[in-house]
């Protein structure tokens, strides 16, 4: 066993959380512009997942509806 203490749990979401408080000021425009290309890619990768879900949801539901 370790005598180092266990580091906390992050919550869900925790990370997306730290993002938005930030303090935009520091950034240059470049870094911005970066910044807005990364949340637009995580949009799109989290908008897919709901599309997977959805459909997997819609597959389930018609095999239980016959």
């Amino acid at each position: 066993m370790s005598d180092e203490p266990a580091e906390p749990r992050r919550i869900r979401g925790q990370a997306l959380i730290e993002v938005t408080r930030e303090d935009l000021d520091l950034y240059a425009v470049a870094e911005l512009e970066e910044r807005i290309e990364t949340l637009q890619a995580e949009i799109r990768r989290s908008q897919s997942q709901i599309d997977r879900k959805q459909s997997g949801r819609a597959a389930a539901d018609a095999l239980f509806k016959q």
